[in-house]
């Protein structure tokens, strides 16, 4: 019997029979720990030295926090107030500082009487509460706080060493009150299962787990930190690369058909057609995924190329290449309006070699059919016969291809456009219509830095198109603070109203539709989402239909305006996208479907309304529907948040770069990459929790290369039984089915 699960045990113990039901009920509620393992996981922070204070001049915003202050001043104050009517209402305000900022804490009513005994000016404390604003100024209303009495018994026992770990908490458990539940269960740190191979783990000078779990969670001095990080990295990024690893090894043992192009089949015909000689990017990405189809296991890559670069021709290439082969292809798109824009390209740019079986089409044509779920019920047959018989080399849908009516021939390539929108099980429900698994080409605009790339896709190989081709044109990006120079926000509007006066077209974008049913519905639930946040925070995003209403009777009065949102029925959609594309509309107002794949090349100019409520990466695919033909284009990016806030300097990133692996890498370290594994993929929590995809990809690299060898030579572990048994503690079902499906 294996006998690694017996030593294990303390560390599976609930953590409800160690601390009690009531602590470790909000423990699993809100941190999400269950066991006396996840709470050993679970790291400081940071740290804070006794000497020296926090900085108090960059508390974020909203976010609950656990400073180390000295008290400044206490005042008492008595008002008059609904409930206390004669002036009897009491408000205590503490001011605490750090020798960097301060910050006001206040406390009301019956509750200002412990504090104003306990917090005496030069009192040191840690305060833990949610950051907001009142009066312009920063404050903690009603802090948790515990007081450092320097030596006193219990201090020193809590906080034993110079150095206060803070824990990441929440409002229902102060991270003082963590640190203790974590001293208590330190002593079964002892029997963590080193996962780490001994031979990798020496030849690093790597700390033991036992010894690393003892030094991040009561560190005697900086250089115990940082050696317990280093050592607690190389678990996350090892354990994580063996599991892709792993997946890699037996995709390669899965057989496929390799495809091989006819010497002068369609794509020769296709090529030979074409108005304009491809980049050396897009030639260079093109051998990579024709020596990938001639493999005879499934090639599985991904493509990343910038908004523009050309990777819808590659992935043509690549479905033709197949259909030569005598092999069919399938393309899935994340939105009807997606998959309608690439049929009518792809048939466009082929011609008559997609007219196969008609009068029109040359001897190589092959059929191009599309299939949404919106079709009429004939229309639909008629695809779905054309997809059993072989008819159709070429098949253009959404997530309709995946049901089980539908049936093909021989699938030999599945192209998923923008990965981020498809769930892992949709492409695995894709790839099992094979008779063997077909070839995986993912395609995504959104540029993933390497790091990000080996983590989250880490069972993909990567092809990067990053050179544009020529005749596009520079995008000029501009914010315009709306609330601080309300002239700029109309300058917006001239500038659209002159674009389209030169013939040309705008696009306005919205983070709403409008008519919001959920609002509506519990008006309560809309206040009490809005009240502490920020004046700017305070009103709902702007929306689409009010928009549209105030722009066609305001400043773009006598232009044509319309709408687009995801509400709308298919064939209003397109009805709109066919328009906008034929130069029929002026502005079209829409939400974020454009923000994908719709290519209109007379569209000069983008407005995003409200732009700090969207994220980096977003804004930047946003942008790239402009400037898509020969004239310039331009971005406006508008906004009401002030100008020191940390969403005015994203947007400030986003207006001074057109690079978007630049700015992926700026979106990480906002976002602190805390899902860039599991909720990208699967909505499961990140295991991400030393490790940082962005600064540690030296890590990240050498991981992965231990891992490829170390699964080459022994796929099942059988020597490793405690990297086993840490790969089951990764792989909670939910992410085992992500990797499975990859």
């Amino acid at each position: 019997m294996d006998p690694v699960p017996a030593l294990e045990e303390p560390l599976k113990q609930p953590l409800k029979s160690v601390l009690g039901p009531a602590t470790a009920k909000v423990m699993a509620e809100h941190l999400g720990l269950h066991t006396v393992g996840d709470l050993l996981h679970h790291y400081p922070r940071r740290y804070e030295e006794r000497g020296q204070l926090t900085h108090l001049a960059d508390l974020p915003m909203d976010e609950h926090v656990t400073v180390v202050a000295q008290v400044a001043d206490a005042r008492l104050h008595s008002f008059a107030s609904s409930r206390a009517p004669r002036g009897k209402g009491q408000r205590l305000e503490v001011t605490i500082t750090d020798g960097s900022g301060r910050l006001q804490l206040v406390f009301f009513g019956n509750g200002v009487h412990k504090p104003h005994k306990d917090l005496l000016p030069g009192t040191r404390a840690m305060f833990a509460g949610k950051v907001s604003v009142f009066n312009h100024r920063l404050q903690l209303a009603h802090p948790a706080y515990e007081l450092l009495k320097g030596d006193g018994e219990e201090t020193a026992e809590t906080w034993a060493g110079a150095l206060i770990p803070l824990y990441p908490a929440t409002a229902k458990l102060e991270s003082w009150k963590i640190g203790k539940a974590v001293q208590t269960v330190l002593p079964a740190a002892q029997e963590a299962v080193d996962p780490l191979p001994p031979a990798l783990r020496e030849g690093r000078g790597l700390l033991p787990l036992p010894e690393a779990l003892v030094r991040i969670h009561r560190p005697a001095t900086k250089a115990d930190i940082a050696a317990a990080r280093a050592r607690l990295k190389w678990d996350e990024a090892f354990v994580l690369q063996v599991a892709l690893a792993r997946r890699r090894y037996a995709d390669a043992q899965l057989p496929a058909v390799a495809r091989h192009p006819k010497p002068d089949g369609l794509l020769t015909a296709f090529d030979d057609r074409l108005p304009f000689t491809l980049t050396e990017g897009q030639r260079k990405v093109s051998r990579e995924i024709f020596a990938g189809l001639a493999t005879e296991h499934p090639m599985h890559r991904l493509l990343q190329g910038e908004v523009g670069s050309g990777k819808t021709l590659v992935a043509l290439r690549a479905m033709l290449a197949v259909v030569d082969a005598g092999g069919q292809a399938a393309m899935l798109a994340p939105t009807e309006v997606l998959a309608q824009q690439h049929h009518r390209s792809i048939t466009e740019m082929m011609g008559d070699l997609a007219e196969g079986g008609m009068l029109g089409g040359t001897e190589h044509a092959t059929k191009v059919v599309l299939l949404t779920g919106s079709m009429g019920a004939a229309a639909r047959r008629k695809a779905l016969l054309d997809l059993a018989t072989g008819e159709a080399g070429i098949v253009i849908g959404t997530h309709a291809l995946i049901e089980d009516k539908v049936q093909f021939h021989d699938l030999g390539l599945v192209v998923v456009d923008e990965q981020h929108r498809f769930g892992v099980e949709q492409r695995d429900a894709l790839r099992g219509k094979g008779k063997q698994p077909p070839h995986l080409l993912v395609m995504t605009a959104t540029p993933i830095p390497r790091t990000v790339a080996m983590t989250v896709f880490g069972d993909l190989e990567t092809s990067v198109l990053d050179q544009l081709p020529a005749g596009r044109s520079p995008i000029a990006s501009h914010v315009v603070p709306a609330a601080d120079k309300p002239h700029f926000l109309a300058r917006a509007w001239e500038r659209v109203r002159e674009e389209a006066e030169n013939g040309h077209q705008a696009y306005v974008v919205c983070p709403r539709i409008g008519d919001d049913i959920d609002e509506a519905a519990d008006p309560k639930k809309a206040a009490r989402k809005k009240s502490a946040e920020d004046e700017a925070e305070k009103r709902p995003p702007l929306a689409v239909l009010d928009v549209a209403g105030q722009l066609a009777e305001g400043p773009l009065k006598g232009l044509c305006v319309e709408v687009l949102h995801g509400r709308m029925h298919p064939d209003d959609k397109d009805a709109v996208m066919r328009r906008f594309a034929a130069g029929e509309t002026d502005v079209l107002v829409a939400t974020t479907v454009i923000e994908v794949g719709v290519n209109v090349p007379n569209a000069t100019v983008m407005v995003i309304m409200d732009a700090d409520r969207f994220g980096v990466s977003q804004l930047h695919q946003l942008r790239g529907r402009v400037g898509r033909g020969s004239a310039p284009g331009l971005c406006l990016l508008v906004t009401e948040m002030p100008e020191a806030s940390p969403a005015r300097q994203r947007l400030n990133a986003v207006a001074a770069t057109l690079d978007g692996f630049e700015l992926s890498r700026i979106d990480l370290e906002q976002r602190r990459e805390g899902d860039v594994l599991g909720q990208a993929q699967s909505g499961a929590r990140s295991s991400l929790r030393v490790l940082a995809v962005i600064e540690d990809e030296e890590v990240i690299a050498e991981a992965r290369a231990e891992a490829m060898a170390l699964v080459t030579a022994d796929p099942e572990l059988e020597r490793l039984p405690g990297l086993r048994t840490a790969l089951d503690a990764l792989l909670d079902e939910e992410r085992e089915q992500y990797l499975e499906k990859g």
